[in-house]
């Protein structure tokens, strides 16, 4: 439950590893380059496979894929970022058409899918690699995901809930996940999904100070 530090972390490795690339349930490709115009952003909001479902339906969306996150170690492995050793988080990356689905629309599936007031967990998933957070890829992303936080917080503060933890800060490194990760939902309908709101809905004008 605590994070490791960089020093503690394990090594990890310099090679990447090998999917596909190929999304299972759009056929778009999940690899860089993305088309121009296109936009990113990482969160983390516990178990990747129910998180990345979450966006793959949000219309707008171009791709996403599952992986690792705000942590240390290169291109860890799944059982190594469980471990809790790597100081990673699970994580979902969701390429956009900000032409088609709005930032803000963005962040409220993100804000509105999970409960981000509970720290290194999510449900009954405990660890530092569950905990909640938005990794930016540019610094107006940043500050609106910022705002994004503060409005959302008051009106979860309304509704009894205690402070928003989410980690927001810029995206360093985006891991892919292993092959069987990615779309998990999509190839195992039945599978483990443990993503589950608060039922407190984002404000209008989320990102608007």
């Amino acid at each position: 439950m605590e994070m490791v530090t960089p020093q503690s972390a394990l090594p990890g490795r310099a090679e990447t590893v090998r999917i596909s690339g190929r999304h299972f349930v759009n056929g778009s490709s999940m690899l860089p380059p993305y088309a121009e115009g296109r936009q990113s952003v990482v969160f983390g909001m516990g178990c990747f496979w129910g998180a990345e479902r979450i966006f793959w339906q949000l219309p707008g969306v171009v791709t996403t894929a599952a992986g690792y996150a705000g942590g240390f170690t290169p291109n860890p492995s799944y059982e190594e970022t469980c471990s809790g050793l790597t100081g990673h988080t699970e994580a979902v990356q969701v390429v956009f058409d900000p032409a088609a689905v709005s930032f803000e629309d963005v962040l409220r599936a993100f804000w509105e899918g999970h409960d981000p007031t509970q720290g290194n967990r999510q449900g009954n998933d405990f660890g530092t690699e569950y905990r909640s957070a938005i990794y930016w890829t540019d610094e107006a992303a940043g500050r609106a995901a910022e705002v994004s936080r503060d409005r959302y917080e008051k009106q979860l503060a309304a509704s009894g809930y205690g402070a928003i933890t989410t980690e927001i800060k810029q995206l360093t490194d985006f891991y892919f996940a292993e092959e069987y990760h990615q779309q998990y939902l999509a190839k195992e309908p039945n599978g483990y999904c443990g993503i589950g709101g608060t039922g407190v809905a984002c404000p209008t004008g989320l990102t608007t100070a």
